[in-house]
């Protein structure tokens, strides 16, 4: 089914930025699995090559487009090289629309260029050792101490949290419980009592730095608070689609492409004298996923097209996140059972995908809480 989302602009940029990984990326992500972090270099080739800060304006550094779709395009190309590592996706499309969004002019003029050139890479800390998807459960305060906060906290499972320069944390600024009471405020490297613990070991996406991070006294700026006092909750509830979109998109491009994979293996791979495409049952297996891809992507693409006009709203972001990581994650059992032994040795590529994607169904928001939202909006 031809796609029908993309211009020729779209498909250029797709051209830049494979060659961007073929040259930058893809011969050292080995390396960077082996080591468990990106190289810094990268992350200045790709602000480099203009692809951080797409939605940026230009005289900040930035790309100056709030086309989704060239995003779209980034994740999708990330996805397919592999390239699990550098969380592009995450600086981009998750920070990114913070900062934008909430900044002040003072705020985007000290943050925004280094954001593009690579030179500032950002994290958002939002989950605690107690909290995970439940933003009531944050413990993480910051007492107001006249001209500045004081925060005191920690947070787990921060992806790019070793290399982080610029971290947006969830804190609660106000005695209120649940989600109320909570801010946002950004923490800078050196600033003092801001540590980062080990760079956790996964069984997947590997050279993604993921760490934990504590806070103990640190004195954050009152010109770092993100937005209103007491007004995270809403920021974050407006900028969590295109979170989930960003993941939807991988997620369904990962699907495809495990599916290409495997149509290869299995033309080529032999049992019983004969290819295992001759096989009914191998052959019933490659339609069911094709054609649950094929009905994903569709879904996925309009979704894609309604946000970059604004209309695409939480419940059907939600809608797209749960469907389209779960079907990644089936696609991915299923494909690492057709290739049999060699599915579960790592140097096949569908092994490194059945690892690196089991994460998907839970960060962004659990598939449960994506049921949820959608329940809610469907029952009261």
């Amino acid at each position: 089914m031809q796609r029908q989302i993309y211009t020729d602009d779209h498909e250029a940029f797709r051209q830049t930025v494979r060659a961007f990984l073929e040259k930058e990326v893809v011969p050292h992500h080995e390396q960077w699995e082996r080591d468990g972090i990106v190289s810094r270099d990268a992350w200045l080739a790709a602000g480099r090559q203009g692809l951080l800060g797409l939605a940026v304006p230009e005289e900040y550094g930035g790309g100056g487009t709030g086309d989704f779709r060239f995003s779209a395009v980034l994740m999708e190309e990330f996805t397919r090289a592999g390239a699990s590592g550098m969380a592009v996706g995450l600086h981009n499309d998750i920070v990114g629309p913070y900062l934008l969004a909430l900044s002040t002019e003072e705020q985007k003029r000290r943050w925004l260029p280094g954001f593009c050139s690579g030179e500032c890479i950002t994290a958002i800390a939002m989950t605690e050792p107690g909290a995970g998807s439940d933003l009531q459960g944050i413990t993480t305060t910051a007492q107001d101490r006249g001209d500045h906060w004081l925060l005191n906290g920690s947070k787990t499972f921060i992806s790019n949290g070793i290399l982080a320069d610029l971290v947006v944390v969830v804190a609660r600024t106000s005695p209120e419980g649940g989600a109320k009471g909570l801010s946002l405020l950004v923490v800078e490297r050196g600033m003092p009592g801001f540590e980062r613990g080990r760079n956790l070991d996964k069984i997947g996406q590997k050279a993604q730095d993921t760490a934990e991070l504590f806070f103990h006294d640190v004195r954050v700026p009152k010109d770092n608070l993100l937005g209103e006092r007491d007004g995270a909750f809403v920021h974050l509830m407006t900028h969590l689609a295109q979170e989930r979109m960003s993941i939807a998109v991988a997620a369904v491009t990962a699907a495809e492409q495990l599916l290409d994979l495997t149509r290869g293996y299995v033309k080529e791979r032999e049992a019983f004298g004969r290819p295992l495409s001759k096989l009914q049952h191998v052959r019933f297996e490659v339609a069911e996923m094709a054609t649950e891809c094929a009905v994903t992507r569709t879904f996925v693409d309009r979704c894609i097209s309604d946000h970059t006009v604004g209309t695409l709203d939480a419940v059907h972001a939600s809608m797209a996140k749960w469907w389209a990581t779960e079907l990644q994650k089936r696609v991915a059992d299923r494909c690492l059972q057709l290739h049999g032994g060699y599915g579960y040795m790592s140097e096949y590529p569908v092994a490194k995908a059945f690892t690196d994607g089991r994460i998907q169904t839970i960060y962004g928001g659990t598939t449960e809480i994506m049921k949820e939202i959608i329940g809610r909006s469907l029952l009261g």
